[in-house]
């Protein structure tokens, strides 16, 4: 029998006017939806404190050994399940929860500026609005410059690229905690597809002509 596939998930704490932050909601709704018996799904959440991620982070890749990460965080911007394509190692000059802030504003000494996931958002994000199921996914370029950034940057670096970060909007706007938490899960079915490399020859093109252009 194949082995099972790990994947983790996270979610972070609230900070400033999140106090409830809808992207652990979302999370904890996953964990009870699961992702099918093939997968062995790992809940987490991330507190908002640039030191606390330097040392979760390591230990949650040495520990799970996972195939995917996928990080989950809020944006009051955002009002679709929004997908990061890369993540950015310079810039970090928000004060955390702890009123902390990296001294050097990056995430990795001498790291690349900028490290994209290895899967291609544009196609997970068709995917999932062509299954209409209520809930509509974009792509970004850009997860912020705090937390969710930093947290994607460290993850990307240490996975080799094999990380996701998704930003959902509060609770309410528009969607309930339910909704995100399907939407949660299809947004990481179709991520794990791809991971296999189920591909159609049509986004195959699209992905090389992509490559190309950066």
């Amino acid at each position: 029998m194949a082995s099972k596939r790990k994947i983790v998930v996270t979610g972070f704490e609230p900070f400033g006017e999140h106090s409830v932050n809808s992207s652990w909601v979302a999370v904890q709704e996953l964990g009870r939806l699961g992702l099918g018996d093939a997968v062995d799904l790992y809940v987490c959440e991330v507190p908002v404190e640039y030191q606390a991620v330097q040392e979760l982070l390591p230990s949650l890749w040495k520990e799970h050994q996972p195939q995917l990460v996928v990080h989950v965080g809020v944006s009051g911007l955002a009002t679709t399940v929004t997908l990061e394509q890369c993540g950015h190692n310079k810039g970090y000059k928000r004060l955390d929860n702890c009123s902390f802030c990296p001294a050097s504003h990056s995430c990795i000494e001498n790291g690349p500026d900028c490290i994209k996931s290895v899967l291609d958002m544009n196609t997970v994000s068709k995917r999932v609005n062509d299954s209409n199921i209520g809930i509509t996914a974009s792509v970004s370029k850009d997860a912020g410059r705090y937390l969710c950034d930093y947290t994607y940057y460290t993850s990307l670096y240490l996975g080799q690229g094999h990380a996701a970060f998704v930003h959902v909007p509060p609770l309410g706007k528009p969607y309930s905690s339910q909704d995100l938490g399907r939407g949660l899960q299809a947004v990481v079915q179709e991520m794990l597809k791809l991971l296999e490399g189920d591909y159609t020859v049509e986004e195959r093109k699209n992905n090389k002509h992509c490559k190309h252009t950066h």
